[in-house]
């Protein structure tokens, strides 16, 4: 009974990566892919077509290669959850492990993917790229938080700046665009606790921030 119950779960797996491989080879997903890649490859200006293409690849890759995890361990959690003869507490369980697992991969293919782009652009392009996969929140938050509270101490803007980068690591990562700025969200959660802890009242400096952004509108609407 248990080599049957192997070989049936052996067929579900081959099917499902069957399946997960066809969808990952469509020319239109590679299509998009490509064209998102190209897009952040544009701005970096290097300047040089071949390296173009090669960063632009080695992008359009990593979307793929992240999606194809995060599609595998999603399907899976799916099918855990539908198992009715699993209790919730086992279900819970294989759920934990499938998310444990893939973030295992992802870690491993994160640091394969930068050492791929650190062969051929500097770090100060790679910074770019990430920037480019995260829509640019890091330095719109930096400049946020400047904005807002202009006499931040230079350890104070480090604390932000340290954490909205390890936000970006994360958030690079992100399936989506909600996962990704999701991840932005929690470690901003964390630079407003800590700014709290600071003496800073954030509720009364964001009302101050917002009137003054309106003033500044209202002044440029005037010229």
């Amino acid at each position: 009974m248990k080599s049957i119950k192997k070989i049936s779960l052996l067929f579900l797996l081959f099917a499902f990566c069957k399946l997960s491989a066809q969808q990952h080879a469509d020319p239109e997903y590679i299509k998009v892919t490509n064209e998102r890649a190209a897009k952040i490859v544009e701005k970096l200006a290097l300047g040089n077509k071949e390296k173009e293409a090669s960063v632009t690849n080695i992008i359009a890759q990593q979307f793929r290669d992240l999606s194809k995890i995060q599609d595998a361990r999603d399907a899976q959690i799916k099918k855990v959850k539908e198992d009715a003869t699993l209790s919730k507490e086992k279900q819970n369980a294989a759920v934990e492990k499938l998310k444990a697992d893939a973030e295992k991969s992802i870690d491993k293919l994160h640091k394969s993917y930068l050492n791929k782009l650190g062969k051929q652009i500097n770090e100060a392009k790679i910074t770019e790229v990430k920037d480019g996969m995260t829509y640019g929140v890091l330095p719109i938050t930096v400049d946020g938080y400047n904005d807002m509270l202009p006499n931040l101490t230079e350890a104070q803007k480090k604390y932000i700046y340290d954490a909205l980068v390890e936000a970006r690591e994360h958030a690079m990562d992100g399936g989506s665009s909600k996962e990704k700025h999701a991840w932005f969200g929690k470690y901003k959660g964390r630079i407003n606790n800590y700014l709290s802890k600071e003496g800073y009242d954030l509720n009364k400096e964001s009302a101050d921030w917002h009137k003054r952004l309106e003033e500044r509108e209202k002044a440029k609407a005037a010229k």
